[in-house]
């Protein structure tokens, strides 16, 4: 999928994205999803740059202001910077690009996997600035169950593939979904499909197995 084309799967959406991440104002994780999509898909980056030229034009049309304590600010600056400890190497992995690698801190191979459905693994991340991020690990053919959203989920597929109601995505393409979507993703046969999915907020089950577990629990 390639940004501004609004005939493809999450079009404007995928733009508003995008444009946030040149911006700055992505929660960490989404931060991390954006520029590991931008690390497989050359084509995104033409509209990263646009987007941050036109930031960076609108910060120069601004009107000058004097800094208070200019001196002293710069100094404290400098000051902290030079007790910054450098960061560990991230670990190379072939399906992971460096930006995810840094943030999940191992491999793939490495990743210790938890069962979360049949045909389903799951590690999550801890979360941050309100959101949840969790790689996940899906065997080809596999069905995740039918739900929808109370708020955003943004995934990113790192290996093979998945179709839901809104497309097909493969390696490198963000997936957007919201409380208008009501999907269940199937990930594609020939290869297992991992993924990494950001949410701020719980997903909420629909279909049959939503009607199966409100009879379970009496609601």
């Amino acid at each position: 999928m390639i940004p501004n084309d609004e005939a493809a799967p999450n079009g404007s959406r995928l733009d508003e994205l995008l444009a946030g991440y040149a911006a700055g104002t992505l929660s960490p994780h989404l931060h991390s999803l954006v520029a590991a999509h931008l690390y497989l898909k050359p084509e995104s980056r033409s509209f990263v740059r646009a987007m941050e030229q036109i930031g960076a034009q609108a910060l120069e049309d601004m009107p000058a202001c004097a800094v208070a304590d200019r001196d002293r600010k710069l100094a404290a600056i400098f000051e902290s910077a030079e007790r910054v400890e450098p960061r560990p190497a991230a670990p190379v992995c072939s399906v992971m690009p460096p930006p995810l690698c840094a943030v999940a801190g191992k491999r793939v191979s490495d990743i210790p996997w938890r069962f979360k459905l049949p045909g389903v693994r799951e590690f999550r991340l801890p979360d941050q600035a309100g959101t949840e991020a969790t790689l996940y690990w899906i065997k080809p053919g596999k069905t995740i169950p039918s739900h929808t959203h109370e708020g955003s989920e943004v995934t990113l597929v790192l290996r093979g593939g998945f179709s839901d109601t809104t497309g097909h995505y493969m390696r490198g393409d963000i997936a957007i979904a919201d409380p208008e979507i009501d999907h269940h993703p199937r990930a594609d046969e020939g290869e297992d499909c991992i993924c990494f999915a950001v949410t701020d907020a719980p997903l909420r089950l629909t279909g049959p197995l939503a009607r199966f577990v409100r009879r379970i629990v009496g609601h």
